[in-house]
């Protein structure tokens, strides 16, 4: 008699969480991001968070982050002379424009791939060192889920996973879904 009763309250119990549960599921994924650098593994984390988005009303915030860093040489002769840049500023200015211009086409690249699924999309265009501006934006943005691609690269902790979706993974605040 004890177990019964038991069963048919936890039974009610269930099914109230499951009423609850639902709804919080169809909030679950309101704001999500998508980390783009034109490779096929992003642009396949792309066509999943738009299926996830769809199925939950949610929208897509593709973020591609770029950096120009000019390269340091000592100069000629002068072993022990400080580093100098080998370019001027024009032509890291150049580089900068050529960098963002390339960003500017994988994001649009991006919303086209989706453009048929009718999910809202917003892009971003970054400067700066990939995972932590990945992470700023996560975290400042409150994105409830971010939508990565997976890269192989040649060091021993990262076979499986790109050293930028390692990094997403250890320091943000939000889920992240990682891509193969």
């Amino acid at each position: 008699m004890i177990s019964h009763s038991f069963e048919l309250v936890f039974q009610r119990v269930i099914r109230l969480e499951a009423v609850d549960s639902v709804q919080d599921v169809l909030l679950l994924f309101q704001k999500i991001l998508v980390p783009l650098d034109g490779s096929e593994h992003s642009f396949k984390a792309l066509k999943e968070a738009a299926q996830i988005a769809r199925k939950f009303s949610g929208e897509i915030t593709l973020i591609h982050v770029y950096s120009v860093q000019p390269i340091m040489l000592p100069e000629p002769y002068t072993p022990s002379s400080p580093s100098m840049p080998i370019l001027t500023g024009g032509e890291v200015s150049m580089l900068i424009e050529a960098a963002k211009k390339v960003g500017d086409r994988i994001l649009e690249d991006g919303e086209q791939r989706i453009k048929a699924t009718k999910v809202q999309v917003k892009k971003m265009l970054v400067e700066g060192h990939a995972v932590r501006e990945i992470v700023r934006v996560a975290n400042e943005g409150n994105y409830d889920l971010i939508v990565i691609g997976a890269r192989g690269v040649s060091h021993v902790r990262e076979m499986l996973l790109g050293s930028v979706t390692d990094g997403v993974i250890h320091h943000t605040q939000c889920p992240v879904l990682v891509i193969k």
